[in-house]
């Protein structure tokens, strides 16, 4: 019920009648990666969708698990059906605030270092996260990008052992969103 919840205030964010103050992109790019030492696994998915809400911070982001693109096909296969179910949990998201977003000038071009916090919810299991982005303003357009390090077993993803040398313990994932004002 929270899940439904948490999903069903971010769809509201996102379809919301967006003012001058809130920006948004439905194409925006996260990809994670693993090195691991068997080979190193990489996806790509370009279906994010995000919203922040200048005024005060507000900062969500909704991503198809199904989204993700793999190298090979029986990776995106593996991943979708035995680490992410994604059948059973179709989208992962984020919800919380850029805390610093006072000191983001969204007039004015240039490079603002920005810390987010909020709720991460992957897999069915929701964890609270803290990270850094860089918010890049130019021509009157925002863009974002992070790259933080998660960790598959927090958020409840199980990987066999014999499988342990094909996937990182600790994944890597870069966010990337160009925002637009409507």
């Amino acid at each position: 019920m929270k899940t439904r919840i948490h999903l069903l205030s971010i769809a509201l964010l996102l379809t919301a009648s967006l003012s001058a103050q809130k920006i948004f992109t439905r194409t925006g790019y996260v990809k994670f990666y693993s090195e691991a030492p068997i080979e190193n696994i990489e996806a790509v998915n370009k279906q994010v969708s995000s919203v922040i809400e200048i005024g005060d911070g507000s900062f969500a982001f909704l991503v198809p698990i199904k989204g993700f693109v793999f190298e090979k096909a029986l990776m995106q296969e593996h991943f979708n059906e035995n680490y992410m179910e994604s059948g059973k949990y179709p989208k992962g998201s984020f919800q919380g605030k850029i805390k610093d977003i006072g000191s983001i000038n969204f007039e004015k071009d240039g490079e603002y270092q920005a810390t987010f916090t909020g709720t991460m919810n992957i897999h069915g299991v929701e964890k609270e996260l803290t990270e850094k982005a860089t918010i890049t303003i130019k021509g009157g357009k925002a863009s974002l990008n992070a790259k933080f390090n998660l960790r598959p077993e927090d958020y409840g993803i199980k990987i066999p052992a014999g499988k342990r040398d094909n996937i990182s313990e600790i994944v890597e994932v870069t966010v990337k969103m160009d925002y637009e004002k409507k």
